[in-house]
């Protein structure tokens, strides 16, 4: 099985972490986001990371592919079949990747990826905006719905934990560390979370990677 991408990106970080936490060996091919190549777009026709190829099957996009891959190996359960159990993880997916990435995405592209890959572009203060007026009430937020439990949905690991957890490890990239004692329970959970072996391996190779780019950016 294998997913183009980088896990830079919050939405392929998602599915093979998913993937990597049923058990499932991938593949991870290195792939930029709207990469135009004929054999990427007939993956995936608009351009999107991640995208799947598993035998002869095909899918774009993290939503649609963990739930092709939890109805495939439903076994260990990651997203539940309990309705209000489901619809609570669903809801935290959805807030990973539009509310929370939607503010780390403000401060990822003008703080990282512009300046080291996008040819210095970038804009700071749309990135310090976004971290001063949007990041306190989504850490606020997430700080309150974890409360001093380990996991956001029941009693083990979810998608919704997934999904928040690579969120948050893309935006950290680029903005302050999550105060402790601001937000004590959010920055338990995400030092646990992140802590994962999924997590950490992927983490580590895209920090030493951006340092990288920062060096040959600044030599």
């Amino acid at each position: 099985m294998k997913i183009y991408g980088s896990t830079i990106s919050p939405f392929v970080r998602k599915a093979v972490v998913f993937a990597e936490e049923k058990g499932l060996a991938v593949e991870l091919v290195p792939t930029a986001p709207g990469d135009t190549s004929p054999a990427f777009r007939a993956i995936s026709p608009f351009g999107q990371i991640p995208a799947l190829v598993d035998g002869d099957y095909t899918l774009a996009d993290s939503t649609a592919i963990v739930t092709y891959l939890e109805a495939k190996h439903p076994e260990p359960a990651l997203i539940p079949a309990d309705p209000q159990a489901r619809g609570r993880v669903i809801w935290f997916d959805e807030l990973a990747d539009t509310i929370v990435f939607g503010v780390g995405r403000a401060m990822l592209f003008n703080r990282v990826v512009g300046p080291l890959f996008r040819g210095g572009a970038g804009d700071a203060a749309v990135a310090d905006a976004a971290e001063r007026d949007q990041w306190p009430a989504i850490l606020a937020y997430v700080n309150g719905a974890i409360g001093g439990r380990a996991f956001l949905v029941g009693d083990t690991l979810t998608l919704a934990d997934i999904a928040i957890a690579s969120a948050f490890g893309s935006a950290l990239h680029a903005c302050a560390p999550v105060d402790a004692a601001a937000y004590p329970d959010l920055a338990r959970y995400l030092d646990a979370m992140l802590a994962r072996p999924a997590f950490a391996t992927r983490l580590a190779g895209e920090r030493a990677f951006i340092q990288r780019a920062r060096e040959k950016v600044s030599a």
